[in-house]
């Protein structure tokens, strides 16, 4: 028995005691009845809502999951920028018009395109500057 129907069961047995509507205890009565049933009815509804919002979360839960199997994905066969040893080097975006330079300082190699400034370009493994700009 939900609470909807448990007030309509408790306003039925105060309809069989006759109660008078007139004293202050049928008054009594009757407004905690009421209230019963109002709060029955509220709770009924945030009962409806909130299965609303579990269904809803989980939408987005499986639509961020197809989003992540995307991404992570298109990350795992990206270029990691080793062009050399780039799997996708014959069709990869990444690997066209890209510049290798070896740091001086560990001999890591380092991928770059044009929109980088050589000069400016740091190793990623020892943080030494890869070229020396024009004094």
């Amino acid at each position: 028995m939900n609470l909807t129907e448990k007030a309509a069961y408790l306003k039925g047995l105060a309809d069989g005691l006759e109660l008078d509507g007139t004293t202050k205890e049928g008054k009594l009565i009757a407004a905690l009845i009421d209230m019963v049933d109002a709060l029955a009815a509220k709770v009924e509804e945030l009962d409806c809502d909130v299965e609303e919002l579990n269904d809803y979360c989980e939408e987005l839960d499986e639509d961020l999951h197809d989003v992540e199997e995307v991404l992570l994905d298109d990350y795992d066969d990206e270029c990691d920028g080793d062009c050399d040893e780039c799997e996708f080097a014959d069709d990869c975006e990444l690997c066209e018009d890209t510049y290798e330079v070896e740091c001086p300082a560990c001999g890591e190699k380092v991928c770059f395109d044009e929109s980088v400034d050589p000069t400016e370009l740091a190793c990623p493994a020892c943080g030494e500057k890869l070229l020396e700009g024009e004094e």
